[in-house]
């Protein structure tokens, strides 16, 4: 059984505060606004899109406090796995723990191959001739580039993150600045005839899309959580990074989105061509500061697209090990790098799915993409990890909580509901992709590998279950980094 604290299976608890927002808010935003406004605008049929990054920031903070009690309470490797496991190892055994890994697998690096997506969409602005197979060249070299980057010790990557996440405030805010030195109101806030009609199908319909594009946008929040072995004073920590990156990239978002449309008309962005389409920050600075600062903020986006997928990737090949540590998943994943101590095999699979995610979406569209996560995503990560916070208090009432979600459990409903919807509108928000028969079928899948999988590790159904209640019993993590101090809220 790995320790709970990291000490034993090699992780160090190096990542304070400000470097664990800086993860968080250079995955949360990356380079997801600067590709999903014109998918958001196509959503809702105009710029009261604003509404869907409204409706994303409110899922996310509700979703964000559910991560926050889990995190502070559970700190250990792999996050949600962590937590699932602890969770329903009363009833199903290591079930849940094992579909999460499995489908984490997927949803993970799906999420960072938008990254990649929209870097070549962003490149093409400097590169008006690049055909399809150079920019699918261009976004695997990328790709194998970022996994070589990863290929080294994590405190190495935390302080290349801090410069990164600079580099990417660096570009939304020079793209807010130069959309309001252009501004105009009437573009940006002119709706078309009955925008907001809560009596239309179609309305809900595009809410629905836009929900889950705006918390698309907003995922990253939680990218340190899988890092909970490594984060200095995690009671304290991970939920401040947690409801401080939300917030923080919250403003950001409805500066980018309002600025954005002052200065384009959302009819432009209804072309996937066009280059409001496909690279619309360019397109704002191009026609507010000219041509060549475009260019440079264009640089500035495409580093910034590297930063997300990174940070993104970094975070992800944290789950498999502790499971396999754990003996919850396949054992190969379970093994660090000798030297620089970061797992190998998680880190190499998910580049792999990452690559092949990529070219799913250049060959089909960004958005299938992002509804075939989300709904993985859905079915067994948030779901069951709302469902997780109830459990624990029941099941391990007297469990270490440094934070105790505000309003319970008001935020758990509320991402309850917010998950639910983005299920079950996402085959209508993308039709003929099927993403709710894909999400099923895999998880399908994961069910037959786990009963598989049990049957050679003789684990329930095939065996007795194995509770583990290590947390109860486990030392402090915050003072092993300090002097103890009396659990806030952040």
């Amino acid at each position: 059984m790995p320790d709970v604290l990291g000490e034993r299976v090699g992780f160090v608890r190096r990542i304070g505060l400000f470097q664990a927002t800086a993860i968080n808010m250079s995955q949360m935003c990356g380079i997801g606004p600067f590709v999903t406004i014109p998918l958001m605008v196509t959503a809702f049929g105009g710029p009261q899109a604003v509404i869907g990054f409204l409706a994303g920031a409110v899922l996310a903070l509700a979703d964000g406090l559910v991560w926050a009690e889990l995190g502070a309470s559970l700190p250990g490797a792999g996050g949600s796995y962590v937590y699932l496991r602890q969770a329903f190892q009363y009833r199903t055994g290591k079930l849940m723990p094992f579909l999460f890994v499995w489908t984490a697998m997927l949803f993970i690096p799906l999420g960072m191959s938008t990254g990649v997506i929209g870097f070549v969409q962003y490149l093409g602005y400097l590169w008006p001739g690049m055909g399809q197979g150079q920019g699918d060249a261009v976004g695997l070299v990328v790709t194998v580039g970022i996994v070589v980057l990863l290929w080294r010790r994590v405190e190495r990557i935390a302080r290349l993150t801090v410069v990164l996440w600079t580099v990417m405030i660096a570009a939304v805010g020079l793209v807010i600045t130069a959309a309001f030195t252009h501004f105009s109101p009437e573009r940006a806030f002119t709706y078309p005839a009955h925008a907001v009609d809560l009596t239309a199908s179609h309305f809900w319909i595009g809410f629905a899309g836009g929900l889950t594009i705006g918390v698309y946008d907003y995922l990253g929040y939680n990218t340190t959580a899988y890092m909970g072995a490594e984060i200095k004073r995690p009671g304290r920590t991970l939920p401040r990074a947690i409801v401080f990156s939300i917030l923080g990239i919250m403003g950001i978002y409805l500066l980018l989105q309002i600025g954005t449309l002052g200065v384009v008309d959302w009819r432009e962005m209804l072309d996937p061509h066009s280059t409001a389409g496909s690279s619309v920050a360019s397109a704002v600075l191009e026609r507010t500061w000219g041509r060549t600062a475009a260019d440079a903020v264009t640089v500035l986006i495409l580093i910034t697209a590297v930063t997300s997928v990174l940070t993104g990737l970094l975070g992800g090949s944290r789950v498999p090990y502790d499971a396999a540590r754990d003996r919850v998943f396949f054992r190969p994943y379970g093994t660090l790098h000798p030297r620089h101590r970061f797992p190998v095999l998680g880190l190499l699979t998910m580049g792999a799915i990452m690559a092949a995610g990529f070219l799913l979406g250049r060959h089909t569209d960004l958005t299938t993409v992002i509804q075939l996560l989300t709904t993985v995503m859905v079915l067994v990560q948030t779901l069951a990890q709302i469902a997780a916070v109830t459990v624990l208090r029941r099941r391990q009432p007297t469990l270490r909580r440094p934070y105790r979600m505000w309003l319970y459990p008001l935020p758990s409903l509320v991402a309850l509901t917010g998950w639910l919807v983005i299920y079950g509108y996402a085959d209508r928000s993308a039709p003929g992709r099927h993403p709710i028969e894909w999400s099923l079928a895999w998880v399908a899948a994961g069910l037959v590998a786990f009963l598989t999988w049990a049957r050679h590790e003789r684990e329930w159904p095939f065996g007795p279950k194995r509770i583990s209640e290590e947390y109860l019993h486990a030392a402090e993590p915050d003072a092993a980094d300090g002097p103890a101090e009396s659990p806030v809220t952040p």
